[in-house]
């Protein structure tokens, strides 16, 4: 990995916990979305369960670590926190984009937690993109071998691809790839977006290639095209990025969408969820996991402990949000109807 990789990485982090790198204008759409409260709920707290599944692996409950961050030296500490922190609550944990784990075996390790989670569902990444730049089903499986990964999730990042400095902007002819990827390997492969937010129609497209989960990754939460314009060194680039900064769609959007095009394959909603709450949401519209990421992310570099107390906050919101409207499983959950719009 050059040196070039390896800054960028380091700023990524160092820019999502100090700067402004959310949207303007631009929000999950959760707001739109209210609960009815059940005054008189019929069940008892303590038989409220959150446990679910994923890639074949029992949940404790239905949360995921998003994709952060690998490869440069802080990233290890923080993705050993987050590996013990999830095999600790039993959440599912994917992991920053694994390129620098090909191209340079200087920080290998970063990806390397399976021992912190030995029985945690792990999700290995990849830019989409890098099917045009020399990866292919080989290098996949190297993936997949180093990290002991469970699934695979290919990641799309256009718009964050344009603005970053030497970004790969070739998009040209991925779906035919992305399916040879899906049929290469023996374990599930995903699609997630980086916070603009996949629709019905993509997901559609990709889940007849054969993609097993759609990781809708919506506008609302952190903007990689803010990010790369806090980064850029391009005036014309920094001024270009501006009118980017409300761009991409709402996550509660891409969530009934999507769940309106595609039945047999697993929905993630992230992109802007915040609290267990708009987890709730997430779900009743349809989602069957949550994806959590910058709003973890300080606590993920201060230790295990300072991130499992975190964790447990969200899934105490889980649980108030279905206790007040009277359900007491993942499944009664996506089927209420006691969320309405508005």
């Amino acid at each position: 990995m050059t040196d070039d990789i390896i800054k960028r990485k380091s700023e990524h982090i160092q820019l999502c916990l100090t700067e402004q790198v959310t949207g303007e204008n631009i929000h999950t759409g959760f707001d739109s979305h209210r609960f009815i409260h059940n005054a008189l709920p019929e069940i008892s707290f303590d038989d409220i369960t959150l446990h679910t599944s994923f890639v074949d692996k029992q949940l404790q409950s239905p949360f995921l670590i998003s994709s952060m961050t690998g490869g440069a030296a802080l990233a290890e500490t923080i993705n050993r926190n987050l590996a013990t922190a999830a095999e600790e609550r039993g959440w599912a944990f994917a992991l920053g984009s694994t390129r620098a784990l090909i191209e340079s075996k200087e920080y290998r390790r970063s990806f390397q937690v399976r021992k912190y989670a030995p029985t945690t569902p792990i999700i290995a990444n990849l830019g989409a993109v890098q099917l045009n730049y020399g990866f292919g089903l080989e290098q996949c499986k190297q993936i997949i071998d180093i990290t002991n990964a469970d699934a695979l999730v290919l990641h799309l990042n256009s718009i964050q691809e344009v603005i970053q400095q030497g970004g790969d902007t070739n998009f040209k002819n991925l779906l035919p790839k992305i399916a040879s990827i899906c049929n290469g390997l023996d374990i599930p492969v995903g699609v997630k977006e980086v916070g603009f937010g996949i629709d019905g129609t993509v997901a559609k497209q990709l889940c007849e290639v054969g993609v097993s989960f759609i990781d809708v990754a919506g506008a609302g939460g952190t903007s990689w095209s803010q990010v790369e314009k806090l980064r850029s060194k391009e005036p014309i680039k920094k001024i270009a990025a501006e009118a980017f900064n409300s761009w991409g769609n709402p996550t509660s959007y891409c969530i009934t969408d999507v769940k309106s095009t595609i039945t047999n394959q697993k929905v993630i909603a992230s992109g802007g969820i915040k609290n267990g709450l708009d987890a709730a949401k997430a779900i009743a519209l349809g989602a069957d996991i949550v994806g959590l990421g910058r709003s973890i992310l300080k606590e993920a570099t201060e230790s295990a402990e300072a991130l499992t107390e975190l964790m447990e906050i969200r899934e105490l919101e889980l649980k108030m949000v279905m206790f007040g409207i009277g359900v007491k499983s993942m499944e009664e959950l996506g089927n209420t109807d006691r969320l309405v719009s508005f």
